[in-house]
């Protein structure tokens, strides 16, 4: 059963999906939580309905008529809007992965997929969603304090270089979401054309040392493979 939202409004999730028996199923089971359902079977319908309010979350598959799920997910990106994007998709390799996650998607399931784990991740990235604005994050011995640019572990203050501090930010601040290096390059090191997706590793490297139990088995900085990285927020 989904979370409930403090202020006792229901979600809204779009769900995007051109087969009909999976729309339907995907459907029922989400309206068995709790949620209030809108869906479109392709691009172009999934735009109308955007259009007639935005949902809290979408369930996006890429492979749609009339305009495919890549497109979508650039168009809602380029209105401004945070709201959180799982895509959908039968291919498993890399690049398509990364494309999505380039355009502004937060994360992915491959078909054939478990609903269960599905319904899961929709929860996680709602309640993240609604914590998003607060200005304190907690996880195993530390606090992470955004606006006095300070962390702390089992109360002693952890020296952060500006670099660190604006990935562990960012990676904190949309936890749950997989972050390509080139994603992180961008939004950490802006135009700075001397580094390289290797200065990003590094990076995660000192950082899982600082905040890390057992920065060998990262349970807060978690790799994606041939993607990039994720921040796990405990839950509270």
């Amino acid at each position: 059963m989904r979370d409930a939202d403090p202020t006792g409004r229901v979600d809204t999730v779009l769900i995007v999906e051109d087969d009909p028996t999976l729309l339907r199923g995907l459907k029922d089971n989400f309206e068995d939580e709790g949620y209030r359902v809108r869906t479109a079977a392709d691009g172009l319908a999934a735009m109308t309905a955007l259009e007639i309010g935005q949902p809290d979350l979408v369930i996006l598959d890429i492979m749609l008529p009339k305009i495919n799920g890549y497109e979508v997910c650039r168009r809602i990106r380029e209105r401004n809007s945070d709201v959180p994007i799982i895509m959908l998709t039968a291919k498993g390799q890399e690049p398509d992965i990364v494309l999505g996650l380039n355009l502004g998607a937060d994360d992915y399931v491959t078909k054939p997929f478990s609903i269960a784990e599905l319904l899961a991740r929709s929860r996680a990235f709602l309640r993240r969603r609604h914590l998003r604005d607060r200005s304190t994050y907690r996880f195993g011995e530390c606090e992470l304090d955004l606006p006095s640019h300070r962390l702390t572990r089992g109360g002693s203050e952890i020296e952060l270089t500006p670099k660190e501090f604006g990935v562990l930010c960012l990676l904190v601040r949309q936890s749950g979401r997989a972050f390509t290096r080139d994603e992180i390059l961008s939004a950490v090191w802006g135009d700075d054309l001397i580094v390289t997706r290797r200065s990003v590793d590094r990076c995660i490297n000192t950082l899982r040392g600082k905040i890390e139990s057992d920065p060998a088995k990262p349970a807060l900085i978690r790799t994606v493979r041939d993607i990039g990285y994720r921040f796990e927020l405990p839950e509270t």
